[in-house]
């Protein structure tokens, strides 16, 4: 991997006390999409505002495609294009002015062709001439996005691109994310959809109360962390599992009705046969079983909760 982004012992601790940031260690390749998942408050926008100049760390380096972001802070920000979360714009700009605005802040000389593509790629051109107050929510997310991207940077931040934006928009978002890693920008998306990782990420990071508890591929996290369940719809409904059962994880779920049992798909022995055996053996009969996959959502789910827990 080639990392665009070299972070190291990075820490945030703020006047109050508080400690934003534990000691980080990271390094994001060129390139790839890279899904930084948390809840609120585990650290998330804090880290991104480090790497984008905009909060000094306490402590720790970030080199920024090889520019350190406190001595060479200029070269390392014009790498960079941040989509923040709140949607920060002059209302009563035009969405060409206010994204040609943008390019020229980072000291890059004026290039009609490129907002006029880029205006275009974001389904914007139409709107070129609208005042930002009379778009909507989702065009005034494009906005930000074009205004990010009008001075070409190599590397692109997402923070939280599509709350509140509706499934359609936020698709369509998402194929322009892909279009920009084909054409070479490194993309680090912060989300609480947990698909939009599953749908896009090359590698995932959690972050728990300023911990980054891990950092692994996508397929690899699953492969490693993922769990299956088999649903056995019963013939009758039981009122509890029979202590006979104890050897199994078991859940009994709607109303009795049916029997979930979680297993280790990579485990040597499932143990799906022998409880099919002793289900027999008992007299419990089913009617209908069916297997599903642990989503990236169960798994963030059990990470955070062992790290709360730790």
């Amino acid at each position: 991997m080639d990392p665009i982004i070299r972070i190291a012992g990075l820490t945030k601790i703020y006047d109050s006390g508080h400690q934003a940031l534990k000691p980080v260690d990271l390094e994001i390749g060129r390139g790839e999409i890279f899904a930084l998942l948390g809840p609120n408050g585990a650290g998330k926008t804090t880290l991104i505002s480090i790497i984008c100049g905009i909060v000094r760390p306490t402590s720790g380096s970030v080199i920024v495609d090889g520019h350190d972001i406190i001595s060479s802070y200029r070269e390392s920000r014009r790498a960079i294009g941040l989509v923040p979360q709140e949607l920060t714009t002059d209302q009563f700009e035009t969405v060409w002015d206010t994204v040609s605005f943008s390019r020229g802040l980072f000291g890059k000389a004026r290039n009609p062709a490129h907002i006029e593509r880029t205006l275009k790629q974001l389904s914007l051109w139409d709107k070129r001439d609208t005042k930002i107050k009379e778009l909507s929510g989702g065009m005034k997310r494009r906005v930000m996005i074009a205004k990010a991207l009008s001075h070409e940077p190599r590397i692109l931040f997402l923070d939280e691109p599509t709350a509140g934006v509706d499934v359609e928009l936020r698709r369509s978002m998402w194929d322009m994310v892909r279009e920009l890693r084909e054409q070479g920008v490194t993309i680090i998306l912060t989300t609480h959809y947990i698909e939009e990782a599953e749908e896009m990420a090359d590698r995932v990071g959690v972050i728990s109360r300023g911990d980054l508890i891990l950092v692994e591929e996508k397929s690899a996290l699953m492969a490693k962390l993922g769990k299956r369940e088999l649903a056995l719809t019963l013939a009758e409904p039981l009122a509890a599992i029979p202590p006979e059962l104890a050897d199994w994880q078991l859940e009994l779920k709607g109303e009795g009705n049916q029997l979930v049992y979680t297993f280790d798909a990579n485990a040597e022995r499932t143990g799906i046969a022998s409880l099919i055996r002793r289900l027999t053996d008992l007299g419990i009969g089913f009617k209908d079983l069916a297997t599903r996959e642990s989503s990236l959502e169960d798994i963030f789910v059990n990470l955070v909760h062992q790290g709360r827990a730790a």
